[in-house]
């Protein structure tokens, strides 16, 4: 027997990375799932975004653990489609027990130089887009009636200040608030509400060229050992990074029975980042 078997989770962000390592340990350990990924390219996004091949593989592993998924291409800050999806799957499993708020991107970029779209698109994505989330799929956790949980994936730069992210920061840091005051609002309904902070971790988000300039601007073309040199001093324990898999345990400690009491907390995986 699993520790969630029975529940089903709805997970944005699935289709790789944290995303899809959450939405495989839940299923391991009985959920369905129901979950989304944008599927394309946004414009101020250095990086390759997940595509169709790999929300379908987040598909084909949780089904080869024998839990049953419905998985869409939703952009996060389309409230009627995360309301459209979310229906289908309550539809088809029954009920909602958990949301993940895990979508989210990253654009490096001086404050001052910035573009209005940068800004814009970051806070849109990474902080309206958790509203919209929890707008979208909350409501059916209240009518089941059985309590549930709610993790907002934010980050240690809610925590720790680095330049080149204000637009991400001021984003994470707002998800802090909005998960307070959630928490509050949720209590009486039995649903726990809690952010966690990821120090760096090893997914397409953090692995590509912008990152690595973000962490040494002093080189014109820095390597991945160049950027794990430099993110080794970020830590107090001696991991430059972490794994998805280290973040999805702490995920599923606060959305199991083990976390029954925790609710309105931040919940650093940091590696001691913050200290």
């Amino acid at each position: 027997m699993g520790q969630l078997d029975g529940m089903v989770a709805f997970v944005t962000g699935a289709a790789r990375g944290q995303g899809r390592s959450h939405a495989l340990l839940l299923a391991s350990e009985g959920a369905d799932i129901i979950a989304v990924d944008v599927c394309r390219q946004i414009d101020t996004v250095p990086y390759p975004l997940a595509s169709q091949d790999d929300l379908a593989e987040t598909v084909r592993q949780v089904e080869q653990l024998g839990r049953g998924i419905v998985a869409e291409h939703v952009d996060v800050r389309d409230l009627a489609g995360l309301e459209a999806v979310v229906e289908k799957g309550v539809a088809q499993f029954g009920r909602l027990d958990v949301v993940l708020a895990n979508a989210g991107i990253s654009a490096p970029a001086p404050t001052l130089t910035m573009s209005e779209e940068m800004w814009s698109t970051m806070i849109d994505v990474n902080l309206t887009g958790v509203w919209k989330t929890i707008r979208a799929s909350v409501p059916h956790i209240i009518a089941g009636g059985r309590g549930g949980s709610v993790v907002i994936t934010s980050s240690l730069a809610a925590l720790r200040p680095n330049g080149n992210i204000a637009h991400y920061s001021a984003a994470k840091s707002g998800l802090v608030g909005f998960m307070r005051v959630l928490a509050k609002e949720l209590a009486p309904t039995g649903i726990r509400v809690n952010t966690i902070h990821p120090t760096t971790v090893a997914t397409e988000m953090v692995l590509n060229d912008a990152t690595y300039k973000l962490f040494r601007p002093d080189l014109e073309e820095p390597t991945r050992d160049d950027f794990v040199r430099a993110a080794s001093t970020l830590n107090a324990l001696p991991l430059p990074l972490t794994e998805s898999s280290d973040i999805s345990a702490a995920v599923l400690y606060l959305v199991g029975n083990s976390g029954r009491a925790v609710t309105g907390s931040t919940h650093s995986v940091d590696a001691g980042g913050a200290l």
